[in-house]
């Protein structure tokens, strides 16, 4: 996916405008670290179809970036899911160490709000922007979905369902949460709940397609460990085989384009990038 420079600037001044440590350093290694970019680039293409400018969103999609960062950081934790590699390089308990890295998540999640307060929007707009990321982000959003991803290790008789339920959680709310932010900052609530549903099924679409790329590329290729089958975790592979995964990535995928027929904005820009999502090779 085509990286935003000015965007990555941006990431960079916000995250190392506070007072010099070695958690600060932690946190902008992590950050900008390499990735993607998903989450910005949802939320920039939702504001291009309502035809704002991205800049308006370089706030928000600045925290979401950092809230995104900080699970990562967490994630690969020795108490989660112990990987030692994230995008390529040494993850973030490996560069520095154990204790260093778990301030760095904390510091990026606590920065995240007070960077989306930044945003060039109404008061009313700022408090929902923040209830956004606090409520997608929560102990009833993401972090539900890794606590059900924890507890799946040890389950003798995974279900697609419980897969289901872990992604919808763990990957889905991080993945919704810029669409209905893109609505908020556009003052377009009617269609907040369209976005909802695109985004859990998007979140869905996302992560069994990372499952699939889990067994078809190396570490090498990915950039990041391919450890679920050794920490025994529950995949769409392991579950449906790799041909029944690939078949659910595009009925996710035929859902979404229906959806997207409903909300009032233009979604060309936004299709684009669903459409890189879909057929993303890393």
């Amino acid at each position: 996916m085509l990286r935003n420079r000015e965007f990555e600037d941006y990431l960079l001044m916000r995250v190392k405008e506070n007072d010099d440590s070695r958690t600060k350093d932690a946190m902008a290694y992590s950050l900008m670290n390499g990735g993607k970019r998903v989450r910005p680039i949802l939320l920039f293409s939702v504001l291009e179809g309502y035809g704002m400018d991205a800049r308006v969103g370089y706030p928000c999609a600045c925290a979401i970036e950092m809230i995104h960062t900080y699970s990562l950081i967490h994630d690969d934790l020795p108490a989660m899911d112990n990987d030692d590699l994230r995008r390529g390089k040494p993850s973030c308990h490996k560069a520095y160490d154990e204790a260093t890295a778990i301030l760095a998540g904390d510091g990026l999640l606590t920065k995240a709000f007070e960077v989306v307060l930044d945003s060039d929007c109404s008061a009313e707009q700022k408090v929902a922007l923040v209830k956004a990321l606090a409520w997608y982000a929560g102990v009833d959003g993401m972090i539900y979905g890794q606590t059900l991803d924890l507890a799946a290790e040890n389950d003798k008789n995974p279900t697609l369902a419980l897969l289901q339920e872990i992604d919808h959680y763990k990957t889905s709310k991080l993945l919704t949460l810029p669409l209905v932010c893109g609505c908020i900052l556009a003052n377009k609530f009617d269609d907040v709940e369209s976005f909802r549903k695109i985004g859990l099924v998007l979140g869905l679409e996302f992560q069994m397609q990372d499952d699939i790329l889990d067994v078809t590329r190396t570490e090498e290729e990915l950039g990041k460990s391919t450890s679920d089958e050794e920490n025994h975790k529950v995949t769409a592979i392991s579950l449906l085989g790799l041909k029944g995964a690939q078949d659910m990535v595009a009925s996710y995928d035929e859902t979404i384009r229906k959806e997207l027929a409903k909300v009032s904005c233009d979604v060309t820009s936004l299709t684009k990038v669903l459409d890189t999502l879909l057929k993303r090779t890393y």
